[in-house]
């Protein structure tokens, strides 16, 4: 069985230099690649101000994150949630390194979830697949035709369902036409060959008439006869 997590967070800001912290998970349930009933969410008390900034992206403020629990409080049922599950996630450096800021403020392991999960980064695959090309969330649901009508603002829950369609879109076969390129297909895509039972067909076999066989030797020959010209090439645009 394989069991996956689209997962995503939500933070006081970008910068964890800055001590910025989560403030919402999400996290949505793939087993053998297809959604289970099954998934996480949860808002965190940060114990510090929402950014002006990130509070305009998803609109969690300070007065409702205040009656909300602790990371400490969450951690372990987040923890059981993620257990032995490959992350699917869209930027995982940024993610990844919140996570495990707030792991590293408990008195518990892991201090990093890839000791426990595997990591699988779509922002990077979407850079191998779509070089030269807007490769955000957005740009990729709008590239796979991924409905994103029910967000208004952007939430950690809703992004994880937003990001399993998007990745399952990506990697189970081939995007549709946009404005921003070409149609991309995923190579990892294998070739599927089906063997055809030929007992019951009838095959036709068509041979040349006689006509039609002395039309071809008489061509051979005026060919044979025409005197050897020099070959010439055609230039190579430029490039």
């Amino acid at each position: 069985m394989s069991r996956q997590i689209a997962l995503d967070t939500e933070t006081t800001g970008l910068e964890l230099s800055d001590g910025h912290r989560i403030i919402e998970i999400g996290g949505i349930e793939l087993i053998n690649r297809r959604s289970s009933e099954n998934s996480f969410h949860c808002y965190v008390n940060p114990e510090r101000t929402v950014d002006k900034g990130a509070l305009e992206i998803h609109g969690i403020d300070n007065d409702f994150l205040s009656t909300q629990p602790y990371f400490s409080d969450i951690a372990e049922s987040f923890l059981n949630f993620i257990d032995g599950a490959e992350l699917v996630i869209h930027n995982a450096d940024f993610d990844v390194g919140f996570i495990n800021s707030e792991l590293c403020r408990l008195d518990q392991a892991p201090n990093d979830i890839s000791e426990t999960c595997q990591i699988l980064d779509t922002l990077s695959m979407a850079r191998r697949m779509h070089p030269g090309q807007r490769n955000n969330l957005d740009a990729l649901a709008k590239r796979y035709n991924v409905d994103t009508s029910k967000r208004e603002l952007h939430g950690a829950l809703v992004d994880a369902r937003i990001l399993a369609d998007v990745y399952l879109a990506m990697t189970g076969g081939q995007a549709s036409l946009s404005l921003e390129g070409a149609e991309q297909v995923d190579a990892s895509l294998e070739l599927k060959w089906k063997k055809i039972d030929r007992d019951h067909l009838d095959l036709r076999v068509l041979k040349a008439t006689p006509e039609e066989r002395g039309a071809h030797e008489a061509m051979i020959a005026r060919m044979g006869e025409q005197p050897s010209h020099a070959s010439t090439s055609i230039p190579e645009e430029d490039t």
